[in-house]
């Protein structure tokens, strides 16, 4: 399943206000924000996947930094659209979005324990060892079974998934992200990190220097380190091997931030398409160059190592 062009299934998005239907009445539901979709993230899917009965996922959006923290940047690995596609591929009966507002944000815990059992419908809840919702935070993975055993629900607490002694997180990924470690962020994943964006037109300065890309502008708190990167893009004939620059260009105009995209191998117009492009290797930091005989020069040097990354990663891949 490409993240450009879903499978047509019977996965379901159910929203405030939408009547909970018949396929997804008495879910088994996995509860988080699933910033990243992460391998801590599905090891909660998953056991909610294995219960024989409908399974789902509630989460929130925007996420609740956002809504206490509206000044603070918040880098979001997996804005609403990724997200859907990914627990849409992983094969869950469907999904709960709940708005995070004010209204959500003062519900008590025993309230949002109601509104799981009452308005969602749900069988059961799975969580992780450190879950905390209600006001203030005041519901913890203990109160969430206290809880639920008075709304007749079930409730699974799952332990914490580490990896090399430290906890998967959406904020390691975040940090690994900056660092251009696309390696590290990947293996945190447990799939290749990827992107999704229109393609705008640009100056089309890529013609002139014999490597025309795909530019996409991403979000403005994207912190992902600017520098080169060995991708794959599903576009809408195919995925395409490639290689790309996100940053300001410094050797030309130090403008604002860009992913631009170069496909091995493809011909033709991708202006105004959706692109989803997935990184799978970081290969140098952005430099200025001193001419534009030089920077060629490097980006041939790119290409062969793009390429050469390409072949032997054989990470799992979100848009094929």
């Amino acid at each position: 399943m490409s993240l450009s062009a879903p499978e047509k299934t019977a996965f379901i998005v159910c929203r405030d206000g939408d009547a909970v239907p018949p396929a997804l009445t008495g879910a088994l539901a996995a509860i988080g924000n699933f910033d990243g979709v992460h391998r801590g993230h599905r090891s909660l899917i998953e056991r909610a996947m294995q219960a024989g009965r409908p399974s789902a996922v509630v989460t929130f959006e925007p996420h609740p930094r956002l809504f206490f923290q509206p000044d603070k940047p918040h880098f979001c690995l997996t804005p609403e659209p990724v997200k859907l596609a990914i627990l849409q591929r992983i094969g869950l009966t469907g999904v709960f979005i709940r708005r995070f507002d004010q209204a959500l944000a003062s519900l008590s815990a025993a309230a949002f324990v109601d509104l799981l059992a009452s308005e969602l419908k749900l069988s059961g809840v799975v969580v992780g060892h450190n879950f905390h919702f209600g006001r203030g935070r005041e519901g913890t993975p203990a109160v969430m079974a206290e809880l639920c055993r008075a709304k007749g629900l079930d409730c699974i607490v799952m332990p914490a998934i580490g990896e090399e002694g430290e906890p998967v997180s959406s904020s390691a990924i975040r940090s690994a992200l900056e660092q251009g470690d696309i390696a590290k962020a990947n293996k945190l994943l447990g799939y290749r990190w990827v992107v999704r964006s229109d393609v705008r037109h640009g100056d089309k300065r890529g013609r002139v220097l014999g490597y025309p890309t795909a530019n996409m502008s991403l979000s403005a708190d994207c912190r992902l380190r600017h520098g080169i990167y060995a991708v794959r893009a599903a576009t809408a004939v195919g995925v395409f091997n490639g290689v790309a620059s996100f940053g300001r260009r410094p050797t030309f105009d130090n403008g604002a931030p860009l992913l631009e995209t170069f496909l091995f191998d493809f011909t033709g117009d991708l202006y105004d398409q959706m692109l989803s492009v997935e990184f799978v290797g970081f290969i140098r930091g952005e430099e200025k160059f001193e001419s534009i005989e030089e920077l060629i020069a490097q980006m041939d040097r790119d290409s062969v190592d793009a390429k050469r990354i390409l072949r032997v990663d054989k990470t799992l891949s979100m848009i094929d």
